[in-house]
């Protein structure tokens, strides 16, 4: 098997709402993710004392970090992505100051990894805005939300600028077309024009933090982080063909315009057929002149695209609405693999920008069965990463530039579309379940010395 880059960075993925659990301490704030008790696509409910959700302490990484990153050190990781969570540190997002505490509890984690040599890829917002900000300014339709982020960014660029050197600005940022309240703090039932104003404001948001990290981490780089929804037409009929292009457009929109500093004339003509007028100020068409400096992306699943509308209301029940491809399977929750699908997704990124990529999401989300000596045979993640890592290397020899691979998610985590422990994602098992039983004892699954030797032969124990 061909092997990676020297410098390639080998690791994993986390969201801060995802695993750290201590909702409450030490001033955090609530996040949108606190009042999501169901995930991503369940309802909104308001907390009330003495109420608990899964999430409050999700694996309580919070306080386990240290133990967590001795594994992750112990396959070999480069490099680890997590996030920060906002209201750790403005607890409502339009206050004063900083919260000290919240500011020191990410001093510490990343004086941990430094400790074993795990660079950190910090992402900015990851799916966790401030609840306050909701409820006070009406999310990202308010353009005031653009300045408090800015000077959140700004505050932990100067705060961590020794420490950390990779940055990512907002997660899967296309997400808020399928579910507005995590992308953008928006109702549900929000119209079109409403979820693209507040994309624009996210946009512009995400090109002044790009310019701060320049300026304030000189050295520093800062990407975008996309939803990789690669679509296929179901039939090599004209217009499956043109509609598919139309799909794929509307999730590389945001990179176009994290990318190249401009809205693309598609999407111009998108605003006029669909009777959208976006208040976009010349300020803001300056400021998106600021482009990010490498494109990272999260890829699970491939889709099909049809113009027959018939078979477009059977698909709406999935997560992105997807018509399933008859050509590959699926996993447990109807995900399709398709390990050529990322070689795919890889090369169409790269001929589109040109700059260099970084895999920051990819796994498999399954049941794990623990035996009675303790270990979890857990074969189908194994054969899943290696078939996608093959197809990785594959496009680095097609002339990609690509920086790096995080796994999603390195441990058990709560998943983001249903708020679940029983889908598990990690290399280490963690003890704890849906209805908040366990231990939170921590245990190595069988991928765990899989990945340790992949990242140890620089890929070379992959099986073509």
């Amino acid at each position: 098997m061909k092997i990676f880059p020297t410098d390639f960075l080998w690791g994993g993925a986390t969201a801060a709402n995802q695993v750290e659990g201590a909702y409450l301490e030490d001033g955090k704030g609530l996040s949108t993710s606190d009042v999501q008790p169901h995930g991503v696509f369940g309802e909104v409910v308001e907390r009330v004392p003495g109420d608990s959700g899964i999430k409050d302490v999700a694996i309580d990484f919070y306080h386990r970090y240290p133990e967590d990153i001795a594994l992750f050190a112990e396959m070999g990781f480069n490099c680890l992505r997590v996030s920060i969570a906002w209201t750790r540190i403005y607890p409502n997002g339009d206050d004063a100051e900083p919260n000290e505490a919240g500011l020191a509890f990410y001093d510490k984690l990343f004086d941990e990894m430094a400790k074993h040599s795990i660079t950190p890829l910090v992402t900015l917002s990851h799916y966790e805005m401030p609840w306050a900000l909701v409820k006070n300014y009406g999310g990202w339709g308010s353009r005031e939300v653009i300045g408090f982020f800015e000077r959140y960014a700004r505050t932990v660029f100067s705060r961590y600028k020794n420490k950390v050197k990779l940055w990512l600005t907002f997660n899967e940022i296309n997400m808020s077309l399928h579910a507005p309240m995590t992308g953008v703090g928006l109702p549900a039932g929000s119209s079109k024009g409403e979820v693209y104003q507040a994309i624009h404001h996210q946009l512009v948001a995400s090109a002044l933090a790009v310019k701060a990290c320049h300026e304030l981490v000189p050295e520093g780089k800062i990407g975008n982080m996309l939803l990789g929804e690669l679509m296929y037409p179901l039939s090599c009929k004209p217009e499956d063909v043109f509609e598919t292009l139309q799909e794929n457009r509307s999730w590389q929109f945001f990179g176009d315009v994290q990318a190249r500093g401009a809205y693309p004339g598609y999407m111009q003509r998108y605003f006029r057929d669909n009777g959208i007028t976006l208040t976009i100020t010349d300020a803001d068409r300056e400021a998106l002149k600021t482009t990010v400096d490498f494109i990272s992306f999260s890829y699970y699943m491939t889709g099909c695209v049809t113009a027959d509308e018939a078979l477009n209301q059977q698909a709406r029940g999935n997560i992105l609405s997807m018509v399933p491809n008859p050509h590959l399977a699926s996993s447990e929750w109807g995900w399709q693999i398709d390990p050529l699908g990322l070689r795919t997704l890889l090369n169409v990124l790269w001929d589109r920008y040109q700059k260099p990529l970084f895999i920051v999401e990819n796994g498999l989300g399954a049941k794990d069965k623990v035996e009675a000596d303790g270990s979890i045979n857990d074969d189908y993640r194994i054969s899943y990463l290696n078939d996608h890592l093959v197809q990785a290397r594959e496009a680095i020899d097609d002339g990609v530039e690509l920086m790096g691979f995080t796994s999603w998610g390195p441990i058990d985590l709560v998943s983001a579309s249903k708020a679940e422990l029983s889908k598990r994602y990690g290399f280490i098992y963690v003890d704890r379940h849906d209805d908040g039983t366990g231990t939170l004892a921590r245990s190595k699954k069988k991928s765990f010395g899989w990945y340790k030797e992949v990242i140890a032969s620089r890929g070379a124990s992959l099986k073509a």
